[in-house]
């Protein structure tokens, strides 16, 4: 059973950056795909960017240009560089992995999931 680990969150100003990285506690089964979810309080939790085993990326509308998804396949981490931050995007932040061939940015084909990172931005 795969368990993921998210790092990086934290507190910033609005139009400052943060990297957040995810990676394996435990690996016993081929992930395919790889992606950032989050979910601001009181609201449905959304696909942000996702990276496929060729580096195949997908971005949600919201974050294009600003977040970056990228892996480490040797260390098999995935990251997500964001910046450019506005409170809008105060929310916990969740990597899942996926074994599906297809990238797609919807939580119900991702089997595993992290615990969740927090990020705040302010004003």
């Amino acid at each position: 059973k795969v368990q993921l680990v998210e790092s990086g969150g934290g507190s910033v100003h609005s139009g400052g950056s943060l990297r957040l990285s995810c990676a394996p506690s435990t690996f016993h089964v081929s992930i395919v795909n790889m992606a950032w979810f989050r979910q601001a309080p009181g609201k449905e939790r959304e696909g942000v960017a996702g990276i496929g085993r060729y580096g195949t990326t997908k971005y949600a509308d919201s974050v294009k240009g600003r977040f970056t998804i990228s892996q480490d396949n040797a260390k098999n981490t995935l990251y997500l560089v964001m910046n450019s931050l506005n409170p809008e995007d105060t929310a916990v932040y969740f990597c899942a992995a996926s074994q599906a061939s297809h990238l797609v940015l919807d939580q119900r084909q991702y089997n595993y999931w992290g615990q969740g990172t927090q990020v705040t931005v302010s004003s």
